[in-house]
């Protein structure tokens, strides 16, 4: 069986530090509204209101945590300004274990040989490519054997990074001329990894959302052909956002779990933002699994999402 994803001590630091400018603004605003407060009032939960919407936590989640400290306070007989920190934390754990966000191990073992298939989705820009190349990395390292399908068909540029990250991890790629019929690809990637013994095979698709209809279809188009070759392929859909585009972020999600069934979410870019929150509030309001998340610009800078230790970093002080 193999397992991806266990913390080690050098992950929690990166972790850390990626997530610093979101941990920055968020608790300097809160120190600042919590100054001189010897108990938490109305003023100091409109502050925090403020505080986690500007974070990108969302409208709707951040009315669910503060409801949620509203009953606190209540049913508690003293509930000191100097305390919120810990109960703002105690909360947003408890929501995101609610919410069921995935847990920091996955086993990609599979019967008869067969490999595991994750589709990739997501706009132009969001890094979808770059995550499918620290992917192949990780699973690589892990001694796996990796097929990479490039199946973005329609722009040179996507096919062609997707070959360099092939080179630079040392796993193959898969690819057609430009233009190809994006099936025809992963079609063709499937038939190449089971026929070589691969344990992962990872198909990127076009980024497109100008047409929901025919987004629609093309991953369906996708989909279906690879089921011709393994009948339950893909065995997840991971769509890939830019957490530093904040509402955007929600947007495509909307967006992308419309036109396919999204069983799987990757947020990039966690450490050059302060909108960090956007974890939260996605994992919220879309109820898919937050499994992945880039907090560094390095090959070994997207790491498997732990909702125990993010939320540790992100109060630590």
């Amino acid at each position: 069986m193999a397992v991806f994803g266990i913390f080690s001590k050098d992950k929690k630091e990166k972790l850390d530090k990626g997530l610093e400018k979101t941990k920055e603004s968020v608790f300097k605003k809160l120190s600042r509204a919590v100054a001189g407060k010897s108990k938490v009032d109305e003023d100091i939960l409109d502050d925090l209101e403020e505080i986690l919407i500007s974070s990108d936590v969302g409208v709707d989640t951040t009315l669910k945590i503060i409801d949620r400290i509203e009953k606190r306070v209540a049913e508690e007989k003293y509930f000191g300004a100097d305390e919120l920190n810990s109960i703002l934390k105690e909360e947003i754990a408890a929501l995101l274990e609610e919410n069921q966000s995935s847990d920091a191990t996955m086993d990609f073992s599979r019967p008869n040989g067969v490999p595991y298939v994750i589709m990739v989705v997501g706009v132009n820009g969001v890094g979808k490519t770059t995550t499918i190349g620290k992917l192949a990395y990780q699973f690589h390292q892990m001694g796996k054997k990796v097929y990479l399908g490039a199946a973005d068909t329609f722009r040179a540029a996507a096919v062609d990074q997707l070959v360099i990250w092939g080179e630079r991890v040392g796993v193959p790629v898969v690819k057609q001329k430009m233009g190809s019929d994006p099936a025809s690809v992963a079609f063709d990637t499937v038939k190449s990894a089971i026929k070589n013994n691969a344990d992962v095979v990872i198909i990127d698709t076009a980024g497109r959302l100008h047409n929901k209809v025919n987004l629609m279809n093309e991953l369906s188009k996708i989909k279906n052909v690879m089921q011709k070759v393994i009948h339950d392929a893909p065995h997840e859909v991971l769509l890939v956002l830019d957490g530093s585009t904040g509402q955007n972020a929600f947007e495509q999600a909307k967006q992308f779990t419309i036109a396919t069934e999204v069983t799987a979410l990757a947020l990039t870019k966690l450490d050059g933002t302060a909108k960090g929150g956007v974890v939260i509030g996605i994992s919220d309001q879309f109820k898919i699994p937050v499994k992945y998340i880039g907090i560094g610009e390095g090959i070994a800078d997207l790491q498997f999402f732990n909702k125990h230790e993010f939320v540790d970093s992100l109060f630590s002080k």
